[in-house]
Formats: structure tokens, C-alpha cells, sequence
């Protein structure tokens, strides 16, 4: 038989072993997510909005950007326009000088040799340029760059009247029919001398090759028209009248 002592202390180890098995319940109970105790209620941030620019403020920005772009687009047009203006005052200046071009050479003064083409185009045919000018002395080379041509003489040796200077030489190279083909002359007398191709004359192919720096006055070259010619002729011929006067500095 226990003794009332043992008897005492296996009640005390028993009702001590009880009160610490409910601690360890209570505490394993009260955590997260367990069926008892209270809930977690540690608030959680709120994220906060990144304030935006305002839409009076994005139409401002985008009124001036537009508001510069349409100031440079018209800067750029105003740009253009003059550059416009300046190649077309180039091309009148270039054509203002066609008729002074020797051997492509500026129309400054006589030169030492002269190219004349002559040429049929969808605008005719021509003696290009119009009006060579060389110094005495010099030879002019006539090229047959298109079509049949000649070039000769306004002389009584041609059956045409005189628009030579006194005293120098007729001449005509004759029908050159090949393309490429040359004729050369020497032009030795100073003055006027006005030249024509035989098949287009009618047409207005009249030339003038200009010798030196003459005295205007007496050239039989710059002489009004002769009464035989036809309308188309003399018009022509009155033509390059004019622009012969300009390069010798004569003005009527």
C-alpha cells in the first residue's frame, strides 16, 4: 500500500502534468490561420497614385510644340523661295549671256578661237551661239552637231547682198550632211560679219560672228536689213543687230 505521502505527490505531478498540456494548447491555438483566438489585424499599406500632369497642362505643351513646328516649316518655305528666286535670276543672267559665248567661254571680250555648233532641234535650226566673238586673227570652228547645214557669207559671191566687212573674203563651207562633221575659218578683217545656212535661212538660221572690237558705226553687218530680204530674215538680222550694238557698248 502507498504511504499517504506518494500518494500526495503522484496527485501534484498529475494535476501539474494537466495545467502544462492546456498551456501548450492555449498557445498553439492563438496562432495565424487557427480555428480560435483573435485575428491578425495589422493594417497593410495602401499604395499611393503617382500624380499625373494635368491635361491643361499636356495641351499647353503640345499647343507650343506645334506653334514652333508650324514657325520652322514656315521658315523652311520662305528658304525655298528665295533659293527659287535666286536659281531663276541665275537662269535669266545665263541666258542673257548665251549670246556672248565664245567657245564656252563668257562673252567678256573676243577670244582667241570660237566653237559655233549648228543644230537642228524641236525648236528649229540654229547657229549656237547666236554671236561668236573672237579677236582678229582667230579661226571659228563650224560643227555639224544635227541635221544638214552650211554656213556662208552675206556677199554678192553667195548671190546675197554684202554684210561683211570691206575688203574681206567670201566664203561657204558648202552642205555638211554628216554629224560631227567641221569646217574651219579664219576670220582676219575686224567688223561685222553675218552669216546664214543655205537649206534654213528662211527659217531664221542666221548667225553673226563679231571680229575685234569695231567701230559700230560704218559696219556693213550692222547696216539696216536690205530691201530683198524677206520679213523672217530681216527681223532676224535686226535681231542680232541689236545684241552686237550691246557687246560693243553702242546704243542707238
Amino acid at each position: 500500500m502507498m504511504s499517504d505521502d506518494e500518494l500526495g505527490r503522484r496527485t501534484f505531478l498529475g494535476i501539474a502534468g494537466t495545467a502544462t498540456a492546456i498551456g501548450l494548447a492555449g498557445c498553439v491555438g492563438s496562432g495565424p490561420g487557427s480555428g480560435g483566438g483573435e485575428a491578425d489585424t495589422t493594417p497593410t499599406s495602401t499604395p499611393t497614385a503617382t500624380p499625373t500632369d494635368s491635361p491643361t497642362a499636356t495641351a499647353t505643351e503640345h499647343g507650343e510644340e506645334g506653334h514652333h513646328g508650324e514657325e520652322q516649316h514656315h521658315e523652311e518655305e520662305e528658304q525655298h523661295h528665295e533659293e527659287e528666286e535666286q536659281h531663276h535670276e541665275e537662269e535669266e543672267h545665263h541666258e542673257g549671256e548665251e549670246t556672248h559665248t565664245e567657245g564656252g567661254h563668257s562673252g567678256s571680250g573676243p577670244a582667241e578661237h570660237a566653237t559655233v555648233n549648228m543644230q537642228t532641234t524641236s525648236d528649229g535650226q540654229h547657229f549656237h551661239p547666236h554671236v561668236a566673238w573672237v579677236e582678229p586673227g582667230a579661226t571659228v570652228t563650224f560643227v555639224n552637231e544635227s541635221g544638214t547645214h552650211s554656213a556662208a557669207a552675206y556677199h554678192p559671191d553667195n548671190g546675197k547682198p554684202q554684210r561683211i566687212p570691206d575688203g574681206a573674203a567670201s566664203f561657204d563651207s558648202g552642205l555638211l550632211t554628216e554629224e560631227g562633221a567641221t569646217w574651219e575659218h579664219t576670220f582676219e578683217t575686224e567688223g561685222v560679219y553675218d552669216i546664214y545656212c543655205e537649206p534654213h535661212e528662211q527659217l531664221g538660221m542666221i548667225g553673226t560672228v563679231l571680229v575685234g572690237k569695231p567701230d559700230a558705226h560704218g559696219q556693213p553687218g550692222l547696216a539696216e536689213p536690205q530691201g530683198e530680204m524677206s520679213e523672217a530674215v530681216a527681223s532676224k538680222i535686226s535681231s542680232l543687230n541689236g545684241q552686237v550694238n550691246t557687246m560693243l557698248g553702242h546704243e542707238h
